[in-house]
């Protein structure tokens, strides 16, 4: 399906057929550019940045590339190719034809969803909108801003259902989206890790690797759903989040294989040393990696959810994965298991599956998580550094469900307060550490040269030299 970049807002969706809808987002399109100019990369107007462009949808290629300056990017409303005489495939509506319309007695859970992912696709700007003044790399900072550019064709990707599809109300809720701002006091972003701070590169690939997968799977969740628009939209969103994980994973490891590389030059593990001489401790890396992997592992919801259950079995959200799956896809009768506390030991118990399903996806997010850990600690292994990188348990440093504010090890262990405090800055960024990788901060953007605490990457994007202009200044 090719998009049509003749009208002002590029699209798949013939648009021009539908006069008052196109008005509509004709009429939101202004108030996004203020959005994107008042809150978007700081000190990036004048640049021409090397960014992929979506041209079609079809898999065998999608993407264009060329400079452009970001406020120029052409956002606009993708979906996939429809499926013809799709079935809902889980559910009460099991067998039945998907939704093309919203159903009137699922209208507000439908609304409900849309808005909540598409709060998260502004916030993450917003909390990167600082990055590129301390960029690494000339290559890092067109890999930033095209994040930047592809989280806000994800806000027009919700926008659009929303004003297609919910009249008055999706109209109101899309101009809500705008004026929501990350980490403000009186209008915070909807889910609490979309209002927590991105101050440093280190923070920024933590959090493209372990939230931008929760974006993965929820999306894929999403993706299954028995309102065919909206599983359309976000199959094709997919394709644009991987390169979002791929910033993260691929800059975790080359930040660990510089610091290794400084290990054995130095033959050394002291902080202080390694600290000394620009380049990020691991233990520090482990650090941070603790904080966002459970502060993600969170954006899954509570435990034991009615909300989970009632989205499942109206047929709005699936499981990861749910066509692959080879029980009844009604879950009735079957059951999962959750941990909670009792007597100072995590204990499991056996819940209906339908109200896990949270968990369920937790669960899944947290395999997915764990094989790319373990791709940095070869990283480690190859270069003879005896060191590991763990994922913490998935009860340590909850603050949603019923594990929250319980007071549990990286390892799993129940632990009293006063342990808590006394381990805490072994097990979570302190202070100190923050304020070392801010010192590392300084943006170096000449073509090809790479901050002394991150190595270069193995190659360059399309196909293009590590040294290629990625970014001009005016």
């Amino acid at each position: 399906m090719s998009i049509n970049y003749s009208e002002k807002i590029p699209n798949n969706v013939n648009l021009s057929e539908d006069r008052t809808l196109q008005r509509a987002l004709e009429g939101w399109q202004p108030n996004f550019i203020n959005w994107w100019d008042e809150i978007g990369p700081e000190g990036a107007e004048a640049s021409d940045v090397y960014l992929r462009t979506a041209v079609s949808v079809d898999p065998a290629g999608w993407a264009s590339f060329g400079h452009v300056k970001m406020r120029d990017y052409r956002w606009g409303i993708f979906l996939n190719p429809g499926q013809q005489d799709r079935k809902i495939h889980f559910g009460d509506h099991l067998g039945q034809d998907a939704w093309n319309d919203v159903p009137g007695e699922y209208r507000a859970n439908l609304r409900r969803i849309i808005v909540t992912q598409g709060d998260t696709e502004p916030a993450s700007v917003e909390q990167q909108r600082h990055l590129g003044l301390t960029a690494p790399s000339m290559y890092d900072l067109r890999n930033l801003y095209q994040i930047n550019v592809e989280e806000g064709r994800h806000l027009w990707a919700m926008v659009y259902l929303l004003h297609k599809h919910f009249g008055r109300d999706g109209r109101e809720e899309a101009e809500a989206l705008l004026e929501r701002r990350s980490g403000d006091a009186d209008t915070p972003r909807i889910l609490q890790a979309f209002n927590e701070a991105t101050p440093d590169w280190l923070a920024f690939f933590m959090f493209t690797y372990f939230t931008d997968r929760d974006g993965k799977f929820q999306l894929c969740a999403l993706a299954e759903s028995a309102f065919e628009p909206l599983a359309r939209t976000t199959k094709f969103m997919l394709t644009e989040e991987a390169h979002h994980m791929f910033v993260g994973e691929s800059g975790i490891s080359r930040v660990i294989q510089r610091t290794c590389q400084a290990m054995n030059e130095m033959k050394t593990d002291d902080v202080k040393k390694l600290r000394a001489a620009g380049v990020i401790d691991l233990p520090t890396v482990q650090r941070y990696l603790n904080f966002h992997f459970s502060v993600t592992i969170d954006l899954f919801g509570a435990d034991e959810s009615s909300n989970a259950a009632t989205f499942y079995s109206t047929g709005l959200k699936g499981r990861y994965e749910e066509g692959k799956r080879t029980d009844d896809h009604q879950l009735r009768g079957q059951s999962y298991k959750v941990l909670e506390v009792v007597g100072g030991e995590l204990k499991e118990k056996e819940v209906p599956m339908l109200n896990a399903l949270n968990e369920v996806l937790r669960d899944d997010y947290i395999k997915d998580s764990v094989a790319g850990v373990g791709r940095w600690n070869k990283v480690i292994e190859k270069a003879g550094i005896p060191f590991k990188l763990t994922t913490p348990h998935k009860a340590f440093h909850r603050n949603i469900g019923a594990l929250s504010g319980a007071k549990v090890s990286p390892e799993g262990r129940v632990v009293s307060q006063a342990e808590w405090d006394v381990k805490k800055n072994e097990w979570l960024p302190t202070a100190e550490d923050r304020a070392f990788v801010a010192s590392l901060m300084g943006r170096v953007v000449e073509p090809g040269k790479f901050a002394n605490w991150i190595a270069p990457p193995a190659m360059g994007i399309n196909r293009q030299p590590v040294e290629f202009d990625y970014v001009r200044f005016a």
